[in-house]
């Protein structure tokens, strides 16, 4: 297989560093109207450029880049199929409190949202978790367990853009529901995995680190905090790599002033631990029935042959508070190690959002971090849309060669052929070089009369006859 050079998907990944798309106006005001309107004399004005510039954070999917994008999710399609997997699909436009009900007033100020015409709240999806939730509520009674669903789609969310985060991205979601053994979870580790190998990545190149919100939840209580503590000493504890200790230690102090020193050190004690034995060794004999599941997740995940790729991590706590259990991240090896999918467990969300309680776990990958990541390593394939095949022929010969390229058409083989008409057979053998095409197929007034066609090899420049049903069987 061929894969692209760095260069050639640039154009693709160009939305990913938003300044290439943003153009300040300013200054064009002072150009000449007869500048702008060398374009077309209709518009005149700023305005004319800030319509052809695409917005900021979104993209233009030109064919080799389309076809980029299309490689990313038809990879992620055929390896969910071979895990069971049935894919979904919902509105990309939902009513606003969907997305609040489950996340918070907060998230508006990340959302495309506005009021319709109807008056109601509406927003563009960030995210397809409560979409998913309301289609698993509506039909909870019938639906077979486990669930297995995914869905591919687009998502936006109106927040800065920067390299390797837009406003608009296509995001792969899968999604176990109805099983609560630690099996699914595993489960979906590997599905995971899968995706990420379907792609060519290999153990050098990506980890997934496993961590534990419920180990987590249960050790703070036993140190003393409040439920209602919990969920922002998580959030710190999430934001640990980005912002630093030091900035750790000072909003531990401020929301638990009289125990925040030893809440740092006992923190840092937990959030080094890399392997079951480490954690065993900071909880003593706190907990010993989670230790059992970390065991069972541990053992399954050998035995699927999966732990090169694995890592433990209880620095990973994922910032979503809605996760009550294991919780994963993958991240690139390198030294960017930037983060190229997350999920989780999440049991009590159906039962949130919809009065539904049904056991969960489930990752979402977006395309454009996984795309520069793929053509960093050149791993993304060449783009190829030459035909298989360029029919050549004459205005004598036309109607059995339109009639031969239908049937081969309908054979799902992919060809082109000359729409002047007039080409001389030179001309129509040039134009078939140029196309890319593999073969030319000469349809004349000799091989009508014979029942021959004329097949040559462009690339070895080998030439043979064969029978329109030869061909058929030939050329597929």
């Amino acid at each position: 297989m061929k894969f692209l050079r760095t260069g050639e998907v640039t154009k693709w990944l160009k939305g990913a560093d938003c300044k290439s798309a943003e153009v300040s106006l300013r200054g064009f005001e002072s150009l000449p109207h007869h500048h702008l309107g060398s374009i077309d004399n209709r518009f005149e004005g700023p305005h004319l450029l800030a319509m052809r510039q695409i917005l900021p954070g979104f993209r233009d999917f030109y064919p080799t880049s389309c076809a980029v994008r299309n490689y990313l999710l038809q990879n992620f399609r055929q390896v969910t199929r071979t895990y069971g997997f049935e894919e979904i699909d919902g509105p990309i436009l939902e009513p606003l409190d969907l997305f609040v009900e489950k996340s918070g007033e907060e998230i508006v100020s990340q959302l495309f949202s506005f009021s319709d015409r109807g008056g109601r709240e509406v927003a563009l999806r960030p995210e397809f978790t409560p979409t998913l939730a309301r289609m698993v509520a509506a039909q909870a009674a019938t639906l077979k367990r486990p669930i297995r669903w995914c869905n591919v789609g687009e998502h936006f969310r109106y927040e800065r853009p920067q390299r390797g985060r837009l406003r608009s991205f296509w995001q792969m979601n899968a999604d176990l529901l109805g099983e609560g053994n630690v099996s699914a979870d595993v489960e979906m580790i590997a599905l995971l995995v899968a995706v990420f190998r379907g792609v060519k990545l290999g153990a050098d190149d990506f980890v997934v680190r496993i961590s534990d919100r419920r180990l987590w939840w249960d050790f703070l209580a036993e140190l003393g905090l409040s439920s209602g503590q919990i969920p922002s000493i998580l959030g710190i504890i999430d934001r640990f790599e980005r912002e630093g200790p030091r900035e750790l230690k000072k909003k531990l102090a401020e929301l638990c002033p009289i125990v925040g020193s030893e809440l740092f050190a006992a923190i840092s004690d937990l959030r080094q631990c890399r392997t079951l034995e480490n954690i065993k060794s900071v909880m003593g004999e706190k907990n010993l029935p989670r230790m059992d599941d970390w065991e069972k997740l541990l053992q399954l995940l050998d035995d699927l042959q999966l732990m090169p790729f694995i890592q433990i991590d209880l620095g990973i706590v994922r910032g979503l508070a809605y996760y009550t259990g294991f919780v994963f991240e993958a991240f690139e090896r390198s030294e960017q190690g930037r983060a190229l999918a997350g999920g989780g467990r999440y049991d009590d969300l159906l039962k949130k959002l919809h009065k539904t309680p049904l056991p969960a776990c489930g990752f979402a990958i977006g395309d454009v971090t996984l795309g520069l990541l793929l053509q960093e390593k050149q791993l993304i394939p060449a783009y190829n849309a030459a035909p298989r095949v360029f029919v050549i022929f004459s205005n004598k010969t036309r109607k059995m060669a339109l009639s031969i390229c239908q049937d081969l058409r309908r054979s799902g083989i992919s060809l082109c052929y000359d729409l002047h008409g007039e080409s001389s057979f030179a001309k129509q053998l040039k134009e078939a070089s140029k196309s890319g095409a593999n073969f030319a197929l000469f349809i004349g007034t000799d091989e009508v009369a014979s029942g021959n066609f004329t097949l040559k090899n462009l690339s070895s420049g080998s030439v043979q006859t064969f029978t329109a049903n030869e061909l058929l069987s030939v050329l597929d």
